[in-house]
């Protein structure tokens, strides 16, 4: 299965909201490693395990033990992407979320929304990720709110908010947050909201731009499940390339597809497996120059080369200079940094 991945637009969305509420963005960046420039990476996605670190810096920097909850006071109303349009242009509130909820995975990898009509009452359920993650789930539950009043014209009000976790702060600043009763130790996370919403009509249906919302949704799920492809072979490169050797035939084995299969969807995802294997080699053997004291006959059988030769004239081809020249530059590198 390919890494889980949350769309670049969680991150930005929290970086405003911590400029909002006067915590030092920049410096919770640069505590899991990143920086500012990665916001402006278009199609940005990155990891979901990387959430709880995320969260945990956040914590640290600001010294809010209840950064989640507090932090959702000031995140923006997602705007500006694909699964809002399917909202505004569906007929209804509910048609609207249903369709969302066919492309959440534009939003995260890890998103499981689901819903149950109970009567006179709706649950949205989320999927409990992490208790440790409690941080992003009153975040997020303080975001979905604000979206679906944005949605609703202001129609909209939760009547009972869920968690998993435990309670962190006091009862009556969730109420105060959530305006309705919160329960904690609860088997999922999600919220109850009046059944009468979900034909709640939508002020800005079209049809036509309703079709085409749609369409452009499927195509960016199609265009994630490429992504899925091309980290799945990715990562059968480097298992076979650990036994010596990677090739077409193998990999398409351990998918579970015949190898013109596998080509021909990596050509439909705009690479090739030969591509591949030697991207990842190029990787890999730059990762060891600069990073290991491998010796360069050890990085020519980890990187799956029989010959010395064939390495060299190999990565001067990817790097244009040789392997000792770029271990040597990137010393150099190092002590001046």
């Amino acid at each position: 299965m390919a890494e889980m991945t949350d769309s670049g637009v969680l991150l930005r969305m929290a970086y405003k909201a911590m400029v909002k509420a006067g915590i030092d963005a920049d410096a919770v960046l640069a505590e899991v490693g990143l920086d500012k420039s990665i916001l402006q990476v278009p199609d940005l996605r990155t990891p979901h395990d990387a959430q709880e670190w995320f969260w945990q810096a956040l914590e640290k920097v600001s010294g809010d033990e209840y950064v989640g909850l507090h932090l959702g006071e000031h995140i923006p109303v997602y705007k500006g992407q694909v699964l809002e349009y399917l909202f505004l242009s569906s007929p209804t509130f509910g048609e609207g979320l249903k369709r969302a909820l066919d492309y959440q995975r534009l939003l995260s990898d890890a998103a499981q929304g689901e819903l149950f009509e109970e009567g006179d009452r709706v649950f949205l359920k989320q999927k409990i990720w992490s208790v440790r993650l409690s941080h992003l789930n009153e975040c997020m539950i303080m975001g979905l709110i604000k979206f679906f009043r944005f949605v609703t014209d202001d129609a909209f009000e939760p009547l009972e908010v869920h968690f998993g976790h435990p309670r962190h702060a006091d009862q009556r600043e969730y109420e105060r947050l959530f305006d309705c009763p919160v329960k904690f130790d609860m088997p999922s996370v999600g919220l109850y909201f009046d059944a009468k919403l979900m034909n709640l009509p939508s002020a800005h249906h079209e049809p036509e731009l309703l079709y085409l919302h749609e369409q452009l949704a499927s195509e960016q799920v199609a265009r994630l499940e490429k992504q899925d492809l091309v980290a799945q072979v990715n990562r059968l490169i480097g298992e076979l390339l650990e036994s010596g050797h990677a090739n077409l035939e193998e990999v398409a084995e351990r998918l579970g597809i015949k190898a013109r299969q596998l080509r021909t969807r990596l050509a439909d995802a705009g690479t090739n497996f030969n591509q591949l294997v030697a991207d990842y080699r190029c990787r890999l053997a730059k990762r060891l120059l600069a990073g290991t004291d491998e010796s360069i006959d050890e990085i020519v059988y980890l990187t799956g080369f029989s010959e010395p030769s064939t390495f060299y004239r190999a990565f001067k081809r990817w790097v244009g200079m040789t392997p000792i020249e770029y271990r040597k530059l990137k010393a150099e590198e190092d002590a001046m940094g």
